[in-house]
């Protein structure tokens, strides 16, 4: 059954067609293209990010969560929403190793990962070769920051309310569900600095209300 439209929104599809949806508005173009889905700690990027993959033919998936610095300069200033938003990614390394061979195209050795959170140390996978037509999908908080700029051809912006958020990190990875916790209050408060500097709802090309998982909303630029 086809979605609705009202007011330039698609209305509550099922996540198949959602991702039909999302699929369908991925530019093609001389070179391989590049799909960040943006969005908060447990907004559900790395689900739909998958999902879109796993639609798309010739895709290739990375997030920025194997492109943090190390731990030691992570929390050299300690650990709040600051550091997180601050010091937590080596956004040259994403530009260096995956972003900027992709957008130079077919043929340019390219790296997936370059750091791994859970052993906190460097990777050294071989490099792989950007295909001719392919679609590079990657995830991450931040994806929209100033020194990523340009490098997407697609921006998704995955929309959750922050006590929603909170609830999903609570069940997701053990913290407690008090959005006063230090766990959860860094998270809650590296955001606020994203949206206030980058304002990564209003410059996305799609907009996905993934409050609902069952039922996300799809608005289109």
């Amino acid at each position: 059954m086809a979605a609705s439209r009202r007011r330039g929104r698609v209305v509550g599809p099922a996540r198949g067609a959602l991702v039909e949806l999302l699929a369908a508005r991925i530019p093609r173009t001389v070179r391989p293209s590049l799909v960040a889905l943006d969005g908060g700690d447990g907004a559900g990027k790395t689900v739909l990010a998958d999902e879109l993959a796993a639609s798309v033919h010739g895709s290739v998936r990375a997030s920025l969560d194997d492109f943090h610095h190390p731990r030691a300069h992570r929390h050299a200033l300690g650990r709040t929403g600051r550091t997180v938003w601050e010091r937590g990614f080596d956004y040259a390394a994403v530009r260096r190793e995956l972003l900027d061979p992709w957008r130079r195209g077919p043929g340019s050795a390219y790296r997936r990962r370059w750091h791994d959170l859970t052993t906190d140390a460097y990777v050294d996978d071989p490099t792989e070769v950007v295909p001719e037509s392919g679609v590079l999908i990657v995830d991450g908080v931040f994806a929209q920051r100033p020194e990523l700029a340009g490098s997407w051809d697609l921006v998704v912006y995955v929309d959750v309310p922050d006590d929603v958020r909170v609830c999903r990190l609570a069940a997701r990875d053990g913290l407690s569900p008090d959005p006063e916790d230090p766990e959860q209050r860094r998270y809650l408060d590296a955001q606020r600095l994203n949206r206030d500097v980058c304002r990564p709802r209003e410059s996305a090309d799609i907009v996905v209300d993934n409050t609902d998982l069952e039922c996300p909303i799809l608005t289109l630029a």
